[in-house]
């Protein structure tokens, strides 16, 4: 583990269970980035989220004490418009149940979004974690995928994290209801655990996967998606994954921690004793 570690050029953080969880950040977030700009390692921040869109996030980073830039930040919402885009460019009008906010990005990627008028058809249909969610516009989103639109989810996360005493239905959950009901499933389903999600931040800074530490709350995506890529999963356990979870995974992290402190100190050991040899 060790050696691996003094590998680290890059951390990609998922955000909610790992950095803050719900409203609240984490008390040990702040000195842990302090400690990556220390060692001079980058980091990206990286979320399955889609219901805000960028400028969203890097106004709920600054309410929390991050200054985060525009290109430290990739949602599931960015990595669904790529793929679109690259395989799939004859959609151009689409369905999308989402929020406003995600709504938001699809547009400013030049996509058309129709409304309810059942006439106005579509191309295709996306499905996201959709905080905003309405029984009329679920029926309707089951009525396209049932007249054989394409359609295809953001991220595959079935809760989403939270500080407050409910459970938060995500993607993952609205596509079951959708899948129960018209008998289909996703065309493609995007954000982590798929690779793709780390392949811009590998491009973007010039490094191979053996240099990237990805590091998040879960196993089905965070983990899944580190092993995939072949980059460093780091699980915290902050989030959605107990501890006793952790140990029953097979195959198992590559580290596991109780959160990004401990991580940031097992990272600060491997690279100054590598500046020190």
């Amino acid at each position: 583990m060790l050696t691996r570690l003094k590998r680290t050029r890059h951390v990609a953080l998922d955000m909610d269970g790992t950095i803050y969880k719900g409203g609240t950040l984490f008390d040990v977030t702040v000195p842990f980035l302090a400690l990556l700009e220390n060692l001079n390692v980058g980091y990206t921040f990286l979320t399955n989220n889609p219901s805000k869109n960028l400028a969203d996030y890097i106004k709920h980073l600054r309410e929390m004490g991050i200054h985060a830039r525009e290109e430290q930040l990739y949602t599931s919402t960015q990595a669904t418009i790529e793929y679109l885009q690259a395989e799939w460019p004859v959609l151009r009008r689409l369905y999308v149940l989402g929020t406003p906010s995600m709504c938001q990005e699809f547009r400013g990627a030049g996509f058309e979004l129709v409304g309810e008028d059942p006439t106005d058809q579509p191309d295709g249909v996306v499905v996201g974690f959709d905080t905003t969610l309405s029984y009329a516009r679920l029926c309707r989103t089951a009525w396209w995928i049932q007249q054989g639109k394409p359609y295809f989810a953001t991220n595959p996360d079935r809760v989403c994290p939270t500080d407050q005493p409910t459970v938060l239905l995500d993607c993952g959950a609205i596509c079951a209801a959708l899948e129960s009901a018209t008998g289909v499933a996703p065309s493609a389903v995007l954000g982590k655990p798929d690779p793709a999600m780390l392949n811009g931040i590998l491009r973007k800074n010039g490094i191979a996967a053996g240099n990237l530490a990805m590091v998040g709350d879960r196993l089905y995506t965070d983990i899944a998606m580190a092993r995939r890529a072949g980059a460093l999963g780091v699980l915290v356990l902050t989030g959605e994954t107990s501890a006793a979870q952790a140990n029953e995974c097979q195959p198992p992290p590559d580290l596991v921690v109780p959160s990004l402190a401990e991580f940031g100190a097992r990272l600060r050991e491997a690279l100054q004793e590598k500046v020190a040899v």
